[in-house]
């Protein structure tokens, strides 16, 4: 089985190095309803049976997760880190 493990800060620089001035001038607001958008069609495929459809959308919103957080100067990484992994994380919720 090949190995497919990526990091978020990877990823993160892959979406900023391919994409960063196109989505820099779309700005903020436009740019979460591209992720709002993906979320719905995630939520479609999560009710659908085509696997490979579902883990695209999956793939899409993580895209666009990355996008909206390098436009506003947010290393995903380092967020997660302090929120989920820093003193055991968060109790109770998410």
């Amino acid at each position: 089985m090949a190995d497919h493990s990526v990091t978020i800060q990877a990823f993160q620089q892959h979406i900023r190095d391919r994409y960063y001035e196109t989505d820099r001038a779309r700005g903020t607001p436009a740019t979460f309803m591209w992720l709002i958008e993906e979320v719905g069609e995630l939520a479609t495929a999560l009710h659908g049976d085509d696997p490979a459809n579902l883990e695209g959308e999956f793939a899409d919103v993580l895209a666009w997760l990355c996008t909206l957080a390098n436009i506003n100067d947010v290393d995903l990484a380092r967020a997660v880190q302090r929120k989920y992994l820093a003193g055991g994380g968060p109790l109770g919720h998410k």
